[in-house]
């Protein structure tokens, strides 16, 4: 799709949702945002970029400081920030204008595949390979853009995120974890690191709710940290037989923070409705027992914003969608010390 340029918004946002949820992403423009279906209906379309004009969202979300990004749209996997429509004679003056406007970019192509790529290969490097866990990511702006053509494209050097495209992919190892969950909580942790400046480290003493099979349990084990691990079911046989990890067989949301002592991280990705982890966590945060929290929350049919909402207001705390979310947010908490 070419944009016409005397219809592009000269003070825009773009929104790239996570790959096939660009419905969610609309669902949260409507209910969270109060963006209207007749907008929705006449925003910019380029694969599943959705581009807007500024002037519909509170002013917060506005903001373009690069990671005062608390009242953006969370299944906008990166929000462009300024996107602007660039035009362009050649490959090298295309990539010469957008590193006239900062180092470091990241392609979003769904069209022009080899031109794009001949561009990205003229700009600075940037590692677009799938990363290994543990990693640290360097804090400078990253830039991303997109062909709408062979001579001009849609660029924003202010995102949202950190990450090329706001994504962030890992090297699988498909024979040592119980389960898939454990990139989730991967990705959660280093978001954590990012925001916080910290991930767990040997010797912390850590809760992990809803624990079986084990996924999270072994990312933790890997970092070097005692667990304990409650769930109904028992984890994997390797992960029982681990004297570092102790196993309670019980339902996690009923035991009182009292019985179970201090935690340097409390972690849940039990399935449950928001409003019972809503009241754990606040358990959790009064009884004054853990220094993080790591959460995941399911969604369950219509989402409802207001307890939503409600997550977002607890101080010291963000939340995201993340790329191996699926129809979750996963909440991120860490206590300040004085």
């Amino acid at each position: 799709m070419i944009f016409p340029l005397d219809q592009f918004p000269e003070k825009a946002r773009g929104f790239l949702s996570f790959p096939n949820q660009i419905h969610m992403l609309e669902d949260e423009l409507r209910g969270r945002f109060n963006i209207s279906d007749e907008n929705i209906a006449k925003a910019f379309r380029h694969g599943e970029l959705l581009v807007m004009d500024e002037a519909l969202f509170p002013e917060i979300v506005c903001n373009r400081e690069l990671l005062d990004k608390k009242e953006l749209p969370f299944w906008s996997k990166v929000t462009w920030l300024d996107p602007k429509i660039i035009t362009f004679d050649s490959i090298g003056q295309g990539a010469n204008k957008l590193k006239e406007m900062q180092r470091s970019w990241a392609s979003y192509s769904i069209n022009c595949f080899r031109r794009s790529a001949l561009i990205q290969e003229k700009l600075p490097y940037v590692n677009l390979k799938k990363r290994v866990f543990p990693v640290a990511i360097h804090r400078s702006p990253m830039g991303i853009f997109s062909l709408l053509d062979n001579n001009s494209m849609i660029a924003s050097e202010k995102t949202s995120s950190l990450f090329p495209c706001g994504s962030l992919e890992f090297v699988e190892d498909h024979e040592n974890p119980p389960s898939r969950a454990y990139l989730k909580f991967q990705e959660a942790l280093v978001n954590f690191d990012i925001l916080y400046g910290c991930i767990p480290e040997s010797g912390n003493k850590c809760l992990d709710a809803g624990a079986c099979p084990g996924g999270w349990t072994w990312v933790l084990r890997q970092l070097g940290c005692d667990v304990v691990a409650i769930d109904r079911t028992e984890l994997a046989n390797f992960l029982m037989k681990d004297s570092f990890v102790k196993f309670i067989k019980h339902d996690a949301f009923t035991i009182p923070p009292e019985e179970l002592g201090h935690f340097h991280w409390v972690c849940s990705d039990v399935i449950c409705y928001p409003e019972r982890l809503l009241k754990w966590v606040w358990r959790w945060i009064e009884s004054g027992l853990c220094d993080n929290m790591v959460c995941t929350i399911k969604m369950q049919g219509k989402t409802d914003w207001s307890l939503i909402g409600e997550f977002e207001n607890i101080p010291n705390s963000r939340i995201l969608h993340l790329n191996y979310n699926k129809h979750e947010l996963t909440w991120l908490y860490h206590r300040e010390r004085i």
